[in-house]
């Protein structure tokens, strides 16, 4: 036993056992996220039933099966529902009954003894809506202008072509709105901001103010007529109607123009089901978020997160590599370099809110301020660069990451054979030559590992981001078709905050929380993605410069 303690064989068992429990943690902790959040998506059968408590008369039920339990006996009793039964423990369904507009409710805790008579009949109908959540319920008639134009059978084919049309206008209405509008209302701004900057230089004469106008009363002849466009397709897709019976009897009148999509769950095949489901996730990943971030999709968030990466990525490299190398190649080493390593070192463990404060502080505020009023004195009192956006998140993540490319690319650098450095001065290269012709393309894979954990601490952050930039809901994109294309200056979405978001602030915790896992997985998965990307560059660069090792 000695002998074997001696070898050193029990420490390798041990790292190894411990890298497999952080393996299996890992991908256990992957797993659940991923099930809880993209198990969402799959259209689940819609339950009819009678529940009925001790004392109280039977009510009907209509709803999905959100979550199961098994708690004891006690605690159902604590609720006030007496069992006549000798079981300790008993199951109980969160049912999600909808119709909040009319019930007050989106969802039902209910025993399992109570519930009687559970069918699942093909005609009971979920119904998206753009507001309200889902509105289950059995389609009575569709309606046009509140007059009955189809019942019975006939109604639900009606009803899809009539959601099909009112999708068509809602999409044009789009259109009008963040596009042509959009664009006219960008440029008018533009305009106002022309006409300030030459009544602050003292160059507003009387021809250049008419040009102004000339053009400002051009844009706004195209957005009267724009608007006009626009009043005539919300009248036509508030046209029409449809009237659903809810699950206690009364008849119910919902605006096809409030409907995203209307199916019958229990009717639907496998197959129809697994299309569905792609429908909604392909759904989750490209579109906006509706009703305060608990519905719809989170591209906006996804857009910002990888924009905001990839603007860090390109500030903290190039800085951290010249610190790096000023620190290793031209610096004397001494008391003063030893410090500096030593406040490097301690920089990548300050708290990331703190970088967040200063970021505030000096760039937003300090910063900011200075260049609006150098470069925008004719937006004020409105700020530019003075506010909280994707710029000063992105230096500010920069800030909080380069300590670790400092480090990593300090490492790769003096892992650099002394001889090849020699050999290139030898043959008559400079010391700038060298390095930036062989010894940085040798520490290259060295960098990139750096960017790789700089890559995944930046995307995970939110602390800092919530006083440098990031919001709960942007009303645009920080890339469009607007001159200068990219808008630095503008708030944006991100993942880890709409998880904090959707986690903590929202209104309706148990519809929000499925959104939850599955944005939580989707940040792994950029996480993941952009890694990759990375690792793939970082093996491609150390199998080019391998042989020069040696």
């Amino acid at each position: 036993m000695k002998s074997w303690i001696k070898s050193g064989a029990p420490w390798v068992w041990l790292t190894a056992a411990a890298v497999s429990v952080c393996i299996i943690v890992v991908i256990g902790l992957l797993g659940l996220i991923a099930v809880r959040g993209m198990g969402h998506f799959w259209p689940s059968d819609v339950m009819m039933a009678n529940y009925q408590e001790p004392g109280q008369s039977s009510i009907r039920i209509i709803g999905e099966v959100h979550t199961r339990e098994s708690v004891a006996i006690e605690r159902v009793a604590d609720s006030g529902i007496h069992l006549d039964t000798k079981d300790k423990m008993i199951t109980r369904y969160l049912i999600k009954t909808g119709n909040r507009d009319v019930s007050g409710q989106d969802f039902r805790w209910m025993v399992k003894p109570l519930l009687t008579d559970r069918t699942f009949p093909a005609n009971l109908m979920t119904v998206e809506r753009a507001e309200w959540g889902n509105f289950y319920g059995f389609l009575r008639t569709v309606m046009e202008n509140h007059q009955v134009v189809a019942n019975g059978d006939a109604a639900w084919q009606e009803l899809q072509s009539r959601i099909a049309r009112a999708e068509d206008l809602r999409r044009q209405i789009r259109s009008i709105e963040r596009g042509e509008l959009g664009t006219i209302n960008g440029h008018l701004e533009r305009l106002r901001l022309d006409q300030r900057k030459l009544e602050i230089n003292g160059e507003n004469t009387p021809e250049r103010l008419a040009l102004i106008e000339e053009e400002r009363t051009e844009l706004r002849q195209q957005y009267e007529k724009h608007e006009a466009q626009l009043a005539k397709l919300y009248t036509e897709i508030g046209r029409d109607s449809f009237q659903v019976e809810v699950m206690d009897g009364q008849v119910v009148e919902i605006p096809v123009s409030k409907v995203i999509r209307a199916y019958l769950p229990n009717a639907m095949t496998p197959v129809d089901k697994a299309s569905f489901y792609a429908m909604k996730v392909w759904e989750f990943l490209s579109e906006e978020p509706r009703e305060a971030n608990t519905e719809g999709g989170i591209f906006p968030a996804i857009f910002g997160t990888v924009i905001l990466v990839l603007i860090m990525s390109l500030m903290v490299t190039p800085f951290g590599v010249i610190a790096a190398v000023y620190l290793r190649e031209y610096a004397k080493q001494g008391l003063l370099t030893r410090l500096v390593r030593i406040a490097v070192n301690n920089l990548a463990g300050v708290p990331s809110i703190v970088y967040g404060v200063f970021g505030l502080g000096f760039f937003v505020y300090f910063l900011g301020g200075s260049v609006d009023a150098l470069f925008f004195p004719e937006a004020a009192p409105a700020p530019v660069f003075g506010t909280p956006g994707m710029l000063w998140s992105s230096i500010t993540l920069a800030l909080l990451t380069v300590p670790v490319v400092i480090v990593a690319t300090e490492e790769g650098l003096s892992r650099i054979p002394r001889s090849i450095r020699e050999g290139s001065m030898a043959l008559g290269a400079t010391k700038a030559e060298t390095l930036w012709r062989t010894v940085i393309p040798m520490a290259s894979p060295a960098i990139m590992t750096g960017m790789i954990l700089a890559v995944a601490r930046a995307a995970g952050e939110v602390a800092p981001l919530m006083l440098v930039g990031v919001v709960k809901l942007a009303p645009s994109l920080p890339i469009d078709s607007i001159p200068p294309y990219l808008h630095l200056d503008r708030k944006f979405m991100h993942l880890g905050f709409h998880i904090h978001d959707v986690g903590f602030q929202s209104p309706n915790i148990e519809a929000a929380r499925p959104l939850v896992y599955a944005t939580a997985f989707l940040l792994v998965l950029v996480v993941i993605v952009l890694n990759l990307a990375a690792i793939a560059i970082r093996n491609r660069l150390r199998e080019k410069y391998r042989a020069m090792e040696h």
